[in-house]
């Protein structure tokens, strides 16, 4: 019996060597792949963003440190007393596994807290994406670099509220 399998090396030589499709061609350098965008730091070591929700607006400072985050120059504690406000601001660390090692500062104006809580996690997620760009996959993946446009409707001329009629009166 005549062995009519031929190895990978045999079959290369009968293509008049060229790769047999399959072969992975061999890698340029071994070089460590660099993520395709570049940090953003300013000049006192921080990464900038601006985050949105509903009607609020975060400016949101970040910087590498012990994990303190202060709101409007009180702590997160004291500014979202609620439990869920401040797990909503942590989502971003928790995802990327950077829980306690970013300090954040950060100014929120308008909207109500739930809103100003989703301001500042938006613009958390975009302050460590542009300190850390190997993050932003993992970030992006969770949904929060996607800023959430829903905003209340407004109220119309003969209406009782946006789209709420006045009670009808038959008599």
């Amino acid at each position: 019996m005549s062995d009519t399998r031929q190895s990978l090396s045999d079959l290369a030589d009968l293509a008049g060597g060229q790769p047999v499709q399959g072969d992975a061609p061999a890698p340029l350098s071994q070089e460590p792949v660099t993520p395709l965008r570049e940090q953003q730091i300013d000049a006192q070591g921080r990464a900038y963003a601006t985050g949105r929700r509903k009607d609020a607006v975060a400016r949101v400072w970040l910087k590498p440190g012990t994990g303190k985050i202060e709101v409007n120059g009180r702590d997160q504690a004291i500014y979202f007393a609620r439990p869920t406000l401040r797990l909503v601001i942590n989502q971003p660390f928790d995802v990327a596994d950077r829980r306690e090692q970013y300090d954040v500062y950060c100014t929120v104006t308008g909207g109500g807290l739930s809103g100003q809580a989703g301001a500042v996690k938006h613009g958390i997620a975009q302050a460590l994406t542009r300190y850390e760009p190997a993050l932003r996959s993992a970030v992006k993946h969770a949904g929060f670099l996607t800023r959430d446009s829903r905003v209340v409707e407004r109220k119309k001329y003969g209406k009782a509220k946006a789209r709420r009629s006045f009670q009808f009166s038959k008599r």
